[in-house]
């Protein structure tokens, strides 16, 4: 008998393990079918990510080393600069196939390109080729073969120099770090070696300038924004609300209303000149509009919203009676403020302060309208480049350089403060 219970109890176990295992896999493919809905949901928001943030960035690291428009232009010129020692004039024979690509970019209307091209590794170069390449042009295509390099150097002396040949050589690499040198004011000497650029030296100030202003933008938006965010965080939840939409208020408000809004305050003739003359305090108006004080004023009004809502989200939550126990300990007002209440509130200035500096580096249209010369940051210094010079390939390293140094600023951020404490809401 116990040998039939044994074997009985043996049967049972292996139907309920199958059952069990059935169980089971029919569990996991549930599962697997909610991760395919799931990823089906999330499908078309990949999709917008991929293509309007991921292949935009890509692109432009990309273009920022890589040219090929020289060498799409005069391949030949170039295979046979490759064998140039760059210390003395190329061979006859190597400008006489300038000479010929010349002519043929003459005629079918691509000699400007080049000569922008050229003209930005060495300024100058522009008027030149595209006076030669007119001459070129008229010129028959025999007599070009025959003698293209006698009729190439007769038409500017300037073609004698050995720089303007290693300048196009130069121009002519389809990957190179030129850009890159050039966003941070450095530039290739005849030796090759990287030195500082004899020319303007802008970008690497303009860097400077622009981590300045939204340092300083963060700071007075932390300044401004804690006392307000506080009386709202100890005011009643309808009082609260109510005064939280006017904070609100100017994300309802078109961007460039505000910031117009602000030359009319700031200029010559404005608001604020004519109340200063009318009260006596000032006999002539101050230059406030296009300088670096317009963007600092017009871009902390903007970005202060920003500041404000982490503060307040984050006051909100904290439980007054922390405080008060403090005090009915023989703590002081300001000690239980500043040891207590204030270390709580750290998370909201972090999340404050990260979303107000990595906005405003990047701000481009309120420098652009209010700061003139004087308050224009980096940014306008790429959008310069991409609309008007049509240097995209320096608004390229322009732009990944930002990018580098506001990842920089952010892995500095997390180690030094931390990211995880940061609340948003």
């Amino acid at each position: 008998c116990p040998q039939v219970t044994k074997g009985e109890g043996n049967d049972m176990s292996s139907t309920d393990l199958g059952l069990a295992a059935e169980e089971i896999a029919r569990s996991q493919r549930q599962i697997r079918r909610k991760k395919r809905l799931a990823f089906a949901f999330v499908t078309p928001l990949l999709i917008f990510i991929l293509f309007a943030f991921i292949a935009p960035i890509g692109t432009m690291l990309y273009r920022s080393f890589y040219h090929p428009v020289v060498a799409e232009l005069i391949p030949n010129t170039l295979a046979q600069l490759k064998n140039w020692d760059g210390k003395s004039l190329p061979d006859e024979k190597t400008i006489t196939t300038f000479s010929i690509e010349l002519h043929h970019l003459a005629k079918v209307r691509k000699s400007g390109v080049l000569a922008e091209e050229l003209n930005r590794i060495q300024p100058g170069l522009s008027s030149m080729v595209k006076s030669t390449a007119r001459k070129m042009k008229r010129a028959k295509i025999e007599d070009l073969q025959a003698n293209g390099a006698q009729l190439l150097l007769k038409t500017r002396d300037k073609w004698k120099n050995v720089e303007v040949w290693r300048a196009m050589g130069e121009a002519g690499k389809i990957f190179t770090n030129a850009y890159f040198l050039k966003a941070l004011d450095l530039e290739r000497n005849a030796a090759g070696d990287i030195q500082q650029r004899t020319s303007a030296k802008i970008y690497v100030d303009l860097y400077l300038k622009t981590f300045r202003i939204a340092f300083l933008i963060t700071f007075l938006c932390a300044l401004l924004g804690y006392p307000l965010s506080y009386y709202l965080a100890s005011l009643s939840n309808k009082k609260a609300n109510l005064l939280m939409v006017l904070v609100l208020l100017p994300f309802w408000t078109s961007l460039l209303v505000r910031t117009t809004a602000w030359i009319a305050l700031l200029q010559t003739n404005g608001v604020i000149n004519s109340f200063l003359m009318g009260i006596g305090l000032t006999s002539s108006p101050f230059e406030m509009l296009y300088t670096e004080f317009s963007t600092i004023i017009a871009m902390t009004h903007i970005l202060l919203p920003f500041m404000i809502l982490p503060l307040y989200s984050v006051m909100k939550s904290i439980d007054p009676s922390y405080v008060r126990a403090a005090q009915s300990m023989g703590a002081k007002s300001f000690g239980a403020f500043v040891r207590i209440y204030f270390p709580m509130t750290l998370p909201g200035i972090s999340a404050g302060a990260l979303l107000v500096f990595i906005i405003s580096v990047g701000y481009y249209i309120t420098p652009a309208l209010v700061g003139g010369t004087d308050g224009q940051m980096i940014s306008n210094i790429i959008a310069f480049h991409m609309q008007s010079s049509n240097n995209w390939e320096l608004a390229a390293a322009l732009g990944s350089l930002l990018l580098v140094l506001i990842l920089s600023f952010y892995y500095l951020f997390d180690r030094l403060v931390g990211t995880d404490s940061i609340k948003l809401s």
